[in-house]
């Protein structure tokens, strides 16, 4: 089965159980120790219930953590655990990690982040942190606007109820991203859409 007849199959699906749309993108963070802190804490985790309203305190807590240079003096002198109210030392160490590496590009910013990512070698360079897998780095891609998809468990297994095969993530994100111009969706909205169904969010 080649790509495109797997993202009509996909298509017919989304409109089967989710309709027509529209289907509004994720909201995403204008505060860059949210996005750190999502992207290293949200894996294998209720995001509603768990993650969210921890992010939405970090960012009343540490209002001047809203730059990646405000973010690295806060965890200089505070630990991320207590302010995130999470004790995982691996997703704290990621969040280090992934706020000196967008320190040493020379983002700053949401939109630094933005075009940061527009880049492959940097892409490629964000894989290397530890916790960071292609799943996250499009997942971060997400958070500050860039309209990707991000496959996870939930699209995983709305593709599998589908009807598609199992295969690759990035052969898997291409359908996704086939089936949201088949359909005429904003990839990320069709993405948060999914995901909202399959996760149960509210």
């Amino acid at each position: 089965m080649t790509t495109p007849s797997l993202a009509q199959q996909l298509a017919g699906h989304v409109q089967t159980v989710l309709g027509s749309g529209p289907f509004a993108p994720p909201a995403g963070w204008t505060h860059m120790g949210a996005v750190i802190c999502d992207a290293s804490f949200h894996s294998q985790r209720k995001y509603e219930k768990t993650i969210r309203p921890r992010l939405i305190h970090l960012q009343k807590a540490w209002p001047d953590a809203a730059t990646v240079r405000g973010f690295r003096a806060r965890i200089a002198v505070e630990d991320l655990s207590v302010a995130m109210d999470f004790n995982s030392p691996g997703r704290v160490a990621t969040a280090h990690a992934m706020a000196d590496l967008f320190a040493a590009g020379g983002v700053d910013t949401p939109d630094d982040l933005h075009a940061w990512l527009g880049h492959q070698d940097n892409r490629a360079a964000l894989r290397i942190v530890k916790g960071v897998g292609p799943k996250t780095v499009d997942y971060i891609g997400n958070l500050v606007g860039r309209s990707q998809v991000a496959v996870d468990v939930h699209l995983r297994r709305f593709a599998a109820e589908a009807g598609l095969p199992d295969i690759g993530y990035e052969q898997l994100r291409a359908v996704y991203e086939e089936a949201a111009e088949v359909l005429g969706h904003d990839r990320a909205g069709l993405e948060h859409a999914v995901w909202r169904w399959k996760s149960q969010a509210v």
